[in-house]
């Protein structure tokens, strides 16, 4: 693949053979690009958003490394958003009947899937739409000054997203498997069997999808201090204790806050209790639908934080809060410790 990588027609192509590869991750290769790991067929989408995607001022997007409660967020920020033509506890509602991935798509994704079309031109706004990409690789329409556009971002104990990230590549892996079995569309690569020290010492190493963590935490750090009317920084932590006051707080980010009549009616509540994990996975769509090579149960496991301490040593725990810190030393941002669940 020869590609433009940036905004103007004066960009040098990108030539993804010439990246540095990865070939331990399961199921895809990785490639390193703007000093960040993705997968290899990925590229194209994330060229194409830098040359094609044209953004609107009213456009909200929601970032966050892999892992790091983006279905949840993709939930809270769809429903708060849309509230006015989908109430919360309407049996009708798009969350009750769809997964949140189908409601807020993935920007590099769709331009991946067809890099010459605009799946987001037809959208009406204010148009909610999640990418992975960190802060540098978002396009310059997108983060220049006046460009009006807006992003919430949120982090999560890089222990709690590296478990995380660990199980969802052993169920894709499983599930490339069984789809090669019957003879159905092959995975780019060949999955294989993916143990836990082997993805420990990729994490560690940031060659995993989307990695480094702390470069890409603290790029969208530093982006909110400097511009905190553009950039929200949430904690999964922090929203897991307060749920409702931080759907306040992503509601009045994003320009439609809850009146006084919806307070009375306990609005901000519903939209919380709409998105809950529990009755997220009780939605036929996330108990029995699929995406490519993975059931749309996998987005839901447990939900809390501290889970880590059920599958990592304290050792590990010790090297991987060690990596992240030093990663984030000079930023200002530091992760809370998290108790185990």
């Amino acid at each position: 693949m020869v590609a433009s990588t940036g905004d103007g027609d004066m960009a040098e192509p990108l030539v993804a053979s010439s990246l540095p590869l990865e070939t331990r991750f399961p199921l895809f290769h990785l490639r390193q690009h703007g000093g960040f790991w993705f997968p290899e067929t990925l590229l194209p989408g994330i060229v194409a958003v830098r040359t094609r995607f044209a953004p609107r001022p009213s456009d909200v997007f929601l970032a966050s490394f892999p892992k790091s409660g983006t279905t949840w967020l993709k939930a809270l920020a769809f429903a708060t958003a849309h509230r006015a033509d989908h109430p919360p506890h309407a049996p009708d509602h798009p969350l009750r009947h769809r997964n949140p991935h189908d409601c807020v798509e993935f920007l590099e994704v769709s331009y991946a899937l067809d890099p010459t079309a605009d799946a987001f031109a037809a959208l009406p706004s204010p148009r909610v739409i999640a990418t992975h990409l960190p802060y540098p690789l978002l396009p310059e329409r997108f983060t220049a000054e006046g460009a009006g556009c807006k992003v919430v971002y949120v982090c999560r104990d890089p222990k709690d997203a590296f478990v995380s990230a660990w199980l969802f590549a052993r169920k894709m892996a499983a599930a490339a498997a069984a789809g090669a079995a019957n003879d159905d569309e092959p995975w780019p690569v060949p999955p294989k069997p993916f143990g836990m020290e082997e993805a420990f010492e990729l994490f560690c190493d940031g060659q995993c999808p989307g990695g480094p963590q702390g470069p890409h935490v603290s790029s969208y750090w530093e982006a909110s201090r400097r511009w905190p009317e553009k950039v929200l920084f949430l904690q999964y932590e922090e929203m897991l204790q307060d749920p409702v006051d931080n759907v306040r707080k992503l509601a009045e980010f994003m320009g439609c806050a809850f009146s006084m009549e919806e307070e009375a009616a306990g609005v901000a509540r519903d939209v919380v209790d709409l998105c809950s994990i529990d009755a997220l996975k009780n939605v036929e769509a996330n108990k029995r639908g699929s995406r490519k090579y993975v059931k749309n149960e996998a987005f839901f496991r447990k939900g809390v934080a501290g889970d880590w301490s059920n599958h990592m040593t304290p050792a590990m725990a010790a090297r991987l809060d060690g990596i992240v810190e030093d990663a984030l030393q000079g930023s200002g941002f530091a992760f809370a410790a998290a108790e185990s669940a």
